[in-house]
């Protein structure tokens, strides 16, 4: 069973997502709260698989939320960002800040659920028009250089293709080779950059400038 904490502070989409996530037979919803200050105490208390961030709340909203979240607890939740506008500034800086990916509240029933199951299961739930539009608007003036240990060429390559939202099968048959071999590879490019998933991974790489939108 997925277990998920609700952090938002309108009273509507919190029923309406307790309501959505309620029906699954595989998904519950272990609490809900009104701000982002309430989600390490409440995190740390039912230590749920999945947190629903909203991204704009009043007194702590849902960047500055994921950033404590990630800083304070020893085994942090997946954050999934909740945003009413994929083009919102908030979005990318949240997406930097450690989530997982981002879901549009207007989004349907089976897309939501499907999107808690994959950020609960360790994948990515990445938008790659959606974040290059993002980074371009977002981007830093850097020298193109990624932090942490260099990659190999293969490894920039498997980046660059993560980037494009594939997956790892995509990947293999794009570069001709098996699908362990890239889940290595993937594996590697986190281990290097320091982060925890491929969301990470390629907000990481527009923010240096590794890759242009």
């Amino acid at each position: 069973m997925i277990t998920v904490l609700i952090v938002d502070d309108d009273d509507l989409i919190r029923a309406g997502l307790s309501a959505v996530l309620g029906a699954a037979g595989d998904i519950t919803v272990a609490g809900e709260a009104t701000d982002g200050d309430q989600a390490v105490p409440e995190a740390r208390r039912l230590r749920p698989d999945v947190v629903l961030m909203d991204v704009r709340m009043p007194r702590i909203d849902g960047i500055q939320a994921t950033r404590l979240l990630l800083d304070r607890l020893d085994d942090p939740p997946r954050v999934l960002v909740l945003t009413t506008f994929e083009n919102d500034e908030y979005v990318y800086e949240a997406l930097a800040a450690g989530a997982s990916g981002f879901l549009l509240k207007r989004a349907r029933p089976e897309r939501i659920t499907e999107a808690v199951r994959m950020v609960a299961r360790g994948d990515s739930l990445l938008f790659p028009e959606a974040v290059r539009r993002l980074a371009a608007t977002h981007q830093r003036p850097s020298p193109g250089r990624l932090p942490g240990a260099p990659l190999t060429d293969r490894e920039a390559e498997v980046l660059e293709l993560m980037a494009e939202g594939l997956s790892n099968a995509e990947i293999a048959a794009r570069l001709v080779l098996g699908v362990e071999t890239i889940k290595t590879h993937v594996g590697s490019v986190l281990a290097k950059l320091g982060v925890r998933d491929r969301t990470q991974a390629v907000v990481t790489a527009y923010r240096s400038g590794f890759i242009s939108p």
